[in-house]
């Protein structure tokens, strides 16, 4: 019987594309975006700028920007059809709403039957946009409120918020939330761009390929660990101490519980995303007088990192940072999605262009073959 080589469970360290969109160094907690360090980026850029930078491998001009920043404004505003059906919905997840909203926004795209690449390219934009509106919706309807049509001066961190809240943001807040879309744009083949990447090898529409995303995105496992970081700093206290948040978190370790937003698949170091994070929960819980999250959690990163010698990782100070903005937990892997939209429209575009469908192999560990048929009489 023919043999394949066996790769590492979960198809660990195993090379399954070629890319130019993201470089990762594990050892070195190196992340880039198509060359990029996203030290830099995240200190001087716009999510509008890494938006373009995904898509086309380059920076924008000046101009280049400024017609991207049209197009995304031109596209926020969701179709009635979708506003309506919002309503109609069961209440449910976030990720099974947006999961539906998005496959249901492909009927009402204007190029919808057409697969040419200028076409596609008009999609992506689209996309990004509209998952940013649908999230900020589906937020603004869970707390009861109407749907606020989007703003076409404010740019895509500060429209989302303003579409949430009803109130245009300060610009400590809008910095904190565009660096935090910076951050999570992309991260190379993870598995909700996998999903996304495998999908679109057999030339469905990009639509389908981004549900298919949120899909995944939605596991446990990949997209929710920034709302169980919130959850456990909840249960410890909001008026608690971190010497409290210590106490708890021993006990759990003393259970052998796994606690969120430590540790990662391919960061051996700190994972440079928690390094902006990091400041940005500290900065944002001083200015809204809330400092006692970042303080529970800088006690339960040592402790961690001293007890266990695991490292933050993205979702870990992304949870402080949300919800001092004044984001529901239970919007937290939905808002992940309206930053790797952009990376997974990228994705999806580089496969279009240079396509094989994606056919792996499995190792057959099985019955012996050949069986023997025996017919059911005899069985």
């Amino acid at each position: 019987m023919a043999t394949v080589e066996k790769p590492k469970a979960g198809l660990e360290d195993t090379v399954a594309t070629s890319s130019a969109i993201c470089y990762l160094d594990g050892d070195r907690g190196v992340l880039a975006y198509c060359g990029y360090d996203i030290h830099d980026l995240a200190q001087k850029a716009t999510f509008e700028e890494v938006c373009y930078l995904l898509w086309h491998r380059r920076l924008p001009t000046r101009a280049e920007l400024g017609d991207l920043q049209s197009q995304l404004a031109a596209a926020r505003p969701l179709p009635e059809a979708i506003l309506r059906l919002m309503k109609t919905l069961p209440a449910g997840n976030g990720m099974d709403l947006l999961r539906t909203l998005t496959s249901a926004l492909g009927h009402y795209d204007p190029d919808a039957a057409d697969q040419s690449p200028q076409a596609n390219d008009r999609k992506a934009v689209r996309l990004t946009a509209q998952i940013g509106s649908l999230v900020a919706t589906l937020g603004r309807m869970n707390a009861g409120g109407g749907p606020i049509a989007p703003d076409p001066v404010l740019g895509h961190a500060a429209n989302f918020l303003y579409m949430l809240t009803g109130e245009r943001p300060g610009g400590l807040q809008t910095r904190a939330f565009d660096v935090a879309l910076i951050l999570h744009a992309d991260h190379e083949l993870n598995a909700s761009t996998f999903a996304a990447r495998v999908a679109a090898a057999t030339l469905t529409d990009i639509h389908s390929t981004i549900v298919g995303a949120i899909g995944a995105l939605k596991g446990p496992l990949h997209g929710g660990a920034n709302a169980d970081v919130m959850k456990l700093l909840l249960e410890v206290g909001a008026d608690a101490s971190p010497d409290k948040a210590e106490e708890v978190v021993r006990a759990k370790l003393a259970r052998k519980e796994k606690i969120p937003g430590f540790g990662h698949r391919v960061y051996h170091t700190e994972d440079p995303r928690a390094t902006h994070l990091r400041q940005m929960s500290k900065d944002l819980g001083q200015r809204a007088g809330q400092p006692g999250w970042f303080a529970m959690s800088q006690r339960i990163e040592q402790l961690v990192k001293t007890e266990k010698k695991l490292y933050a990782n993205v979702d870990f100070y992304s949870a402080s940072t949300y919800y001092v903005l004044g984001i529901a937990v239970d919007l937290f892997t939905p808002i992940f999605a309206v930053s790797r939209i952009s990376g997974w429209t990228a994705h999806v575009l580089e496969q279009y262009a240079n396509n094989r469908l994606i056919r792996p192999r499995a190792e057959y560990v099985g019955p012996e073959y050949p069986q023997r048929y025996i017919p059911v009489e005899a069985r």
